[in-house]
């Protein structure tokens, strides 16, 4: 099981916390990880993209001259493709650019993405983040004092109302719970932050289930009675 130093605000150690082979100690899967960053930044796109087709834009709709006699070229609209000012043809529309990935592989995606970040010593475990008051100064002081230049990612909970206020006006660092972790934060950050609860619950939502869950999930459920045909009457003689 890879185990992690457990350090405070002053980056003194505290203690270590053993970490979960399922969920901390899974092998790199770069196919995986690669699809689940597609579909992340696939359903992230807003689709709002257009260009005006002949129909949308403006302009007289009737015939500006006649079709023989005049030498120029004939001509039946103003808003058609082939002059100045005209509509695009075969542009971008809007469109829904998002599609769904079964759970179980976005999960491995991260257990897989966590897993390579503690085996390149990026996972960092801290007591706790308790701050008196919201203070962007104290929160930088305290990434300071821990070491942490660059990129951070936060796990904590969204209860410690005074990390989140002091951590949304930082630039090089956000502040997530353990629901909100997705593959891309994860692997656009150079460091992860976990708290000692956001581990516990890490562990939870991406382990595998316990004895007793699985086999309650296993076990066979009762046999629907076979429906009966009604026997058919005797036709009368």
């Amino acid at each position: 099981m890879p185990t992690v130093k457990v350090r405070n605000l002053k980056n003194e150690e505290v203690g270590e916390v053993q970490l979960s082979d399922a969920v901390f100690g899974a092998p790199l899967n770069e196919a995986l990880i690669h699809a689940a960053v597609r579909n992340f930044m696939a359903n992230a796109r807003q689709g709002t993209s257009a260009t005006k087709t002949r129909g949308d834009v403006s302009g007289a709709g009737r015939k500006l001259w006649k079709q023989k006699g005049t030498g120029r070229a004939r001509i039946a609209s103003l808003r058609s493709p082939l002059w100045k000012g005209g509509g695009n043809v075969h542009g971008p529309q809007p469109r829904d650019w998002s599609y769904n990935m079964p759970k179980k592989m976005r999960q491995g995606a991260l257990r897989s993405a966590l897993s390579e970040r503690v085996r390149e010593g990026s996972v960092f475990v801290v007591d706790g983040w308790a701050m008196d008051q919201p203070k962007t100064k104290e929160f930088s002081t305290s990434l300071g004092t821990l070491g942490l230049v660059g990129k951070t990612l936060i796990v904590d909970s969204l209860e410690n109302d005074n990390l989140i206020l002091s951590a949304r006006n930082y630039r090089r660092a956000k502040v997530v719970n353990s629901f909100g972790l997705n593959i891309y934060d994860l692997l656009y950050h150079d460091h992860l932050v976990l708290s000692r609860s956001a581990a516990d619950e890490l562990e939870q939502l991406l382990g595998a289930r316990k004895d007793g869950e699985l086999a309650a999930a296993t076990e066979e459920a009762p046999a629907k009675p076979k429906r009966t045909r009604k026997p058919k009457k005797e036709e009368a003689a």
